[in-house]
C-alpha cells in the first residue's frame, strides 16, 4: 500500500455520540483497514449538543475554545486508531475530517453551516495532511451543504440493475436515491437517532436505546404522531437538510400534551423515524427495490423491522451487505472526500445539495 491510497476519515454526527475514525485503503475497493469509536468527554458534548440545538454561546472566548478542545478530540481519535492498528501516519496521505457541526442555517439571509474542529490544530497534533471543512462551499455555491455522502454513495452502491436507496440512520435521517438510469438525490428525511437518544437518556439514563428495547416496552401515540409529522419542514421538497437546531427536545415537548408515558414517546419517535424516511422514499422513488441502511439506527432491530413493514416488496438490508460497514460508513466517505479534494475532483452533487454547479471541497491544511 503506498501513502498516496491510505486515507482517515473522521466523523462525529448529529448525536454527538463520538468520533468515528476509519482507515481506508482506496487500492483494494475501497478496504476497512481499522475503525475505532472514541467517545467525546461528557462535558465537551453537553456543550456540543446544547450549541447543535440553539443554545447561545456565553462568549467569543468559549467558541474559540471549543473549536480547539473538538480538534484535540479528532486528532486523539486519528492517533489512537493508528496506534492500535499498527500503521505508521507517513503512510496515510491524509486525514478527511468532517468537524462537528453546531449550527447549520442553509435558509438565513446570509447562509452558513458551522463544523467546529480546527484543521490546523488536527495537523499539528497528528503530523498528517487534513482535508476539513468540507459543507461551506456548497453552501457558498448556492446549495445546503448537505448531503454531502451521496456521491460516496454513488461511487460504492449504484447498481445498472436495479433502483437502489442508501438511507443512512444516523442523528438526522438521510436518503441518497440511485436510479438504475437518471440523476442521483439525496436529502434529509427528519430526526433519526438526535431524538430517540436523548428522551431515552432523559427516562433511562441510558445514552440510547439498546436493541430498540424502550420503544418495544411502549406503543405509538397516533395523536402525538400526527402533531409531530405537522411540522412544515416535513413537506418542503428536496433539497433539504436539518439538525438539532430544527429538531430536539424543546421541539418535542411542545407538542406533548400531558400524560403521556416515556416509553410510549420513545415508540412515536421511532414510529417518526419510519414513517418520514418510508414516505419520503415513496413519494421520492417509487420504484425502489432495495434499501441498503447504515448509521446507528441499523443496530436497532425494532426500527428495521418496521422500516421493512412500511416498504413492503422493498429489500431493507444493511450495507454490510455489500462489504460496508455501516458504523464507519460516514467517517470512510470523508476519507473518500478528502481523497477526491486532493485529487482536484468535485465532492458535492449539486443535485442533491442544490449548488450552483459542483465543486472541489474542503480547505487542505499540510502535515
Amino acid at each position: 500500500m503506498s501513502a498516496s491510497e491510505l486515507y482517515l476519515g473522521l466523523m462525529s454526527g448529529t448525536s454527538v455520540d463520538g468520533i468515528d475514525a476509519a482507515l481506508v485503503d482506496f487500492a483494494h475497493g475501497p478496504r476497512l483497514l481499522a475503525g475505532r469509536a472514541c467517545p467525546w468527554p461528557e462535558d465537551l458534548r453537553a456543550r456540543l449538543i446544547a450549541l447543535g440545538q440553539g443554545g447561545e454561546a456565553t462568549s467569543l472566548d468559549e467558541l474559540g475554545e471549543l473549536d480547539v478542545r473538538v480538534a484535540h478530540g479528532f486528532a486523539d481519535a486519528a492517533n489512537a486508531l493508528l496506534e492500535s492498528a499498527g500503521v505508521p501516519r507517513e503512510r496515510v496521505r491524509a486525514i478527511g475530517s468532517h468537524g462537528q457541526t453546531v449550527r447549520h442555517r442553509p435558509h438565513a439571509a446570509y447562509p452558513f453551516t458551522w463544523q467546529m474542529g480546527d484543521g490546523n490544530v488536527i495537523a499539528e497534533r497528528s503530523g498528517m495532511t487534513v482535508v476539513a471543512d468540507f459543507r461551506r462551499r456548497d453552501v457558498a455555491a448556492g446549495g445546503h451543504g448537505a448531503p454531502l455522502m451521496p456521491a460516496f454513495h454513488t461511487a460504492m452502491l449504484h447498481a445498472d440493475d436495479e433502483d437502489r436507496a442508501v438511507l443512512n440512520l444516523g442523528g438526522i435521517g438521510n436518503f441518497t436515491l440511485l436510479p438504475r438510469h437518471g440523476e442521483v438525490r439525496g436529502f434529509d428525511t427528519g430526526p433519526a437517532n438526535a431524538l430517540l437518544d436523548v428522551w431515552c437518556e432523559r427516562h433511562t439514563g441510558h445514552p440510547f436505546d439498546a436493541d430498540g428495547g424502550f420503544a418495544a416496552s411502549g406503543r405509538c401515540d397516533p395523536a402525538l404522531l400526527q402533531q409531530l409529522l405537522a411540522d412544515p419542514w416535513f413537506a418542503q421538497p428536496p433539497p433539504k437538510s436539518t439538525g438539532r437546531e430544527q429538531f430536539h427536545l424543546d421541539w418535542l415537548q411542545a407538542a406533548l400534551v400531558g400524560g403521556e408515558t416515556p416509553a410510549d414517546v420513545q415508540a412515536t419517535l421511532l414510529e417518526l423515524t419510519v414513517a418520514t424516511a418510508a414516505e419520503a422514499l415513496l413519494r421520492e422513488q417509487p420504484q425502489t427495490r432495495r434499501v441498503m441502511a447504515c448509521g446507528g439506527g441499523v443496530r436497532n432491530p425494532v426500527l428495521m423491522t418496521r422500516l421493512a413493514d412500511r416498504l413492503p416488496g422493498i429489500v431493507v438490508e444493511s450495507t454490510t451487505a455489500h462489504g460496508l460497514d455501516p458504523d464507519y460508513m460516514e467517517a470512510m466517505g470523508f476519507a473518500w472526500l478528502a481523497r477526491e479534494t486532493l485529487a482536484g475532483r468535485p465532492g458535492n452533487l449539486p443535485s442533491v445539495t442544490g449548488a450552483r454547479g459542483p465543486r472541489i471541497l474542503g480547505t487542505v491544511y499540510p502535515a
